[in-house]
């Protein structure tokens, strides 16, 4: 039905869990994280690969999030999720609020500073993705994106 031509199709569960897994190591490029992932079990398993899969080439996901994921709001989406997720268990709470890391009890609404810090999170995550990319499209010869208004 379809052509054997081309780049194999890549499961976009795992173009959504790469950055997942290079903001919680704190890996900073793409090139870093597949070359990361090419010697990590760990990294390998939580991406569905197996020990002798071809794991993919660093520009894939570059390429896929201006394409796909650029101007969205999925990443943001998937981690205000997890964090309600987390909060519904109990697991978060807005009860202390802290400041050079000195605690001050808060007396304000929880549930409003909970979904304040949530969205600054993301958008903190989304803005050093986006530097990375131009980044490395500077690395590379490219000019970088320009920057959302």
């Amino acid at each position: 039905m379809y052509s054997d031509r081309g780049r194999p199709s890549i499961d976009p569960v795992v173009l959504i869990k790469l950055p997942f897994l290079q903001y919680t190591f704190g890996i900073r490029s793409r090139r870093s994280t597949i070359e990361e992932v090419n010697t990590n079990l760990a990294y390998r398993w939580f991406l569905g690969f197996g020990f002798y899969d071809k794991v993919p080439h660093f520009s894939t996901f570059g390429k896929n999030y201006e394409r796909r994921f650029k101007d969205t709001y999925l990443f943001e989406q998937i981690f205000y999720r997890i964090l309600k997720q987390v909060a519904d268990r109990g697991l978060l709470r807005a009860e202390h609020v802290f400041i050079d890391s000195t605690h001050v009890k808060a007396s304000a609404n929880k549930l409003k500073f909970t979904k304040k810090v949530v969205r600054k999170e993301t958008r903190a995550y989304q803005s050093l993705h986006e530097e990375e990319i131009n980044a490395d499209r500077e690395d590379n010869g490219k000019k970088p994106f320009p920057p959302d208004k």
